[in-house]
């Protein structure tokens, strides 16, 4: 994805907003300071342990604001519907979106629905845009620094291996839930304490590993991350060894990774433990020298490997 985003869509449509390579666009209108994302949900199943397609929607469009440190106001909705979708499926579904965007906070204020042949679909899927009030300092991969601190909000792979609990018919000893989740408020907390945050990401497709990729490669910094730091629950563990997946890269959808600088890495554990949606923060990493941009992680043993980016996707359409 990220090779035909650099081969044919950012130099199509190349400005200022899509060079920052956020997750939202940042801009001014007037004298307000405004962010602005979409992002298009396929999930399949449409129903898995912890929420659907339409809290999926909701979240991970919620989330893309609050990784710009903006506050998340309206959204739109797209619904593309496969005929003979029974309506009662896509009640449920606008219910959960209901409940979600109450939630988070938002109001969805603007939509469309268009109906493809049977078999032309798969039963739903949908396309959120969002915008909301940005705050006046810039968060985005350009202001990562040599030395910065990288701060992980929670345990990682709750999501993808919710999804492949339902696709492989797994089940575990403990309730295994998707993390998905509105993360408006730690990142809000943060910003209120006057945490020094210079680049924030949720840990969405390709997980942890993808997303440490994409901000070394566009800040142009090698990182280095303790392996043994990031939490993975026993559920995820076990389900990835079975699976011969690796939890680095599996998707969370209430998860993110914050760049802070090293005199404030204190500050934002304490600020992040007092929030529910990222009650366990850790440090895993810093960011080392401007060149390389190459991710390593220190495994449990001292044994270093590259985490490079995945050359496909390792779990087809979680979000």
């Amino acid at each position: 994805m990220r090779s035909l985003l650099e081969r044919l869509f950012l130099p199509a449509f190349a400005n200022q907003w899509l060079d920052a390579r956020h997750d939202s666009a940042v801009m001014r209108i007037g004298a307000e300071r405004i962010a602005f994302t979409t992002d298009t949900y396929v999930v399949s199943p449409l129903f898995f342990p912890g929420g659907d397609i339409g809290k999926l929607a909701v979240f991970g469009t919620v989330n893309d604001l609050a990784m710009a440190g903006a506050r998340p106001l309206y959204l739109s909705a797209g619904f593309i519907l496969e005929e003979g979708l029974p309506l009662a499926m896509l009640e449920i579904i606008v219910a959960s979106m209901r409940e979600a965007a109450a939630a988070a906070g938002v109001e969805l204020v603007t939509g469309d629905t268009k109906v493809v042949d049977r078999g032309k679909g798969d039963a739903v899927f949908i396309n959120t845009a969002g915008i909301g009030a940005a705050a006046d300092v810039e968060i985005s991969p350009r202001r990562v620094q040599p030395g910065d601190v990288i701060i992980l909000s929670g345990d990682v792979g709750r999501h993808g291996i919710a999804i492949m609990s339902v696709r492989k018919g797994l089940s575990f000893e403990t309730a295994l839930e998707s993390d998905c989740a509105p993360l408006w408020q730690p990142v809000s907390a943060l910003l209120q304490k006057g945490v020094d945050v210079h680049c924030m990401r949720d840990l969405t497709r390709g997980g942890l590993a993808s997303a440490l990729n994409e901000i070394a490669l566009d800040a142009g910094v090698a990182i280095a991350i303790d392996e043994s730091a990031v939490a993975v629950c026993e559920p995820v563990a076990a389900a990835c060894e079975l699976l011969g997946l690796d939890p680095l890269y599996v998707a969370n959808e209430g998860r993110f990774v914050a760049f802070v600088t090293a005199e404030h890495a204190d500050r934002a554990l304490d600020v992040l433990s007092g929030c529910t949606v990222s009650a366990q923060p850790r440090v895993i990493g810093t960011v080392g020298a401007r060149g390389d941009a190459i991710v390593e992680a220190l495994g449990a043993l001292g044994n270093p490997r590259i985490l490079d980016l995945l050359s496909g996707e390792q779990l087809p359409r979680i979000c």
